[in-house]
């Protein structure tokens, strides 16, 4: 690994800062002790900063030399609404609240970047650095663009990074194309006729409709959707009834779709609508679909991932990454900013979990888990990568 040597010399100040932010998870928007951390930071080394962007985001730039070209960096603040199961000196001191994804990791990174670059960074341009609240939930990304993200702060590409539990400690894995999935909601209400369980001749179980509707609706993805085109379609949840023996008037289900195109999305919107309707009606019943499309898939645009790899591969060396990962059905809201902008998404590996320090959870050290913390040791690697990606990218002439 070549971590440049300054980042590597600041690697005890950005650690203090990691457990800072985790101690302290804030959710969604509400992102404010955050956000003033890093503004004072980023202050402190010398950048100007913008807050209230996208209601709780900010972003920093810096220019040197004479190009027009610029670059933008992105990091995610905010943590997820679960209890922390880890007990070290560092944990969640925030009832319901954890950094339990490694946002404050993905943070910290970029204000190690942020620091070297306005310190010693070498480039032709502008570089943004762009903090979002909101990732989890709330749709942060798309809050930030349309406030003006990309008018107030022109970019040429935009770049960002998840570290990834299982990927050999600092490897980084990304691909070309999709690399995450788009998520999708659905609820879908089944009225009937309520009638003595007794008696089920003289109502319209919305129960018994529901259950064909559940097995029918995976009939898409067997018999409707190309087998090459990965997607999940999941139930996950039925609600009916109070009583055992009352044929109830309502049942519901609900769950979650994925895809890596708009195209298979819109072919199993558009056939779950018909399966729905035409079991309940055929049924005696009344229906009704809600499908909120959540996160478009994150698709990484080939120019720009191949010069992420070159980056990736000086920093870490070739068989530390992987350019053609497999892809996941998780899902990530860099996808908007990758719809607006080209640029590239990238995994950077969290290890296997031998960074444990004593206090830790006995769960797994994965993604969305009680006891997942994020490896500090990652933090010079990370920095690293975008400030060389900076530094390739606004290349002087």
């Amino acid at each position: 690994m070549k971590a440049i040597a300054e980042i590597q010399a600041f690697s005890e100040e950005m650690t203090a800062v990691r457990r800072d932010i985790h101690a302290h998870p804030e959710l969604g928007y509400n992102v404010n002790r955050t956000a003033d951390l890093v503004a004072s930071k980023l202050e402190e080394w010398g950048l100007p900063v913008v807050r209230g962007v996208g209601k709780t985001g900010l972003v920093a730039s810096l220019k040197r030399g004479n190009s027009t070209r610029a670059i933008g960096l992105r990091a995610d603040m905010d943590a997820l609404p679960m209890q922390e199961a880890n007990v070290f000196a560092h944990r969640s001191t925030v009832q319901g609240a954890m950094h339990a994804c490694g946002h404050d990791g993905h943070t910290t990174m970029l204000l190690g970047a942020a620091r070297y670059l306005a310190k010693s960074g070498d480039f032709d341009g502008s570089v943004h650095f762009i903090f979002q609240p909101a990732e989890e939930e709330g749709a942060g990304a798309q809050a930030m663009i349309d406030d003006g993200l990309f008018e107030r702060f022109p970019v040429d590409a935009v770049f960002g990074v998840h570290n990834w539990p299982g990927i050999p400690e600092g490897h980084f894995g990304v691909r070309s194309g999709p690399i995450m999935a788009s998520t999708s909601l659905f609820r879908v209400t089944v009225t009937g006729a309520g009638c003595h369980g007794a008696m089920p001749h003289l109502g319209a179980d919305p129960v018994f409709a529901v259950a064909q509707i559940v097995s029918a609706l995976q009939s898409i993805l067997t018999r409707n959707k190309n087998p090459v085109d990965a997607a999940a379609l999941s139930v996950t949840q039925i609600h009916a009834g109070e009583a055992q023996n009352v044929v109830p008037t309502d049942a519901w289900l609900g769950g979650t779709v994925r895809t890596f195109s708009e195209e298979t999305l819109d072919l199993i919107e558009s056939r779950m609508r018909a399966i729905v309707s035409s079991i309940a009606l055929g049924l005696g019943c009344r229906s009704e679909i809600e499908f909120s499309r959540n996160y478009p898939p994150t698709i990484n645009d080939p120019e720009q991932t191949a010069l992420a790899v070159q980056v990736m591969r000086e920093v870490v060396g070739d068989q530390a990454v992987d350019a053609a990962i497999q892809p996941t059905m998780a899902a990530e809201d860099f996808s908007f900013m990758l719809r607006a902008k080209p640029g590239c998404y990238a995994f950077i590996g969290n290890g296997g979990g031998d960074h444990r320090i004593v206090g830790h959870g006995a769960g797994p050290c994965l993604l969305h888990n009680a006891s997942y913390d994020f490896n500090d040791r990652l933090l010079p690697v990370g920095s690293t990568y975008f400030a060389r990606l900076v530094e390739r990218f606004l290349k002087r002439a």
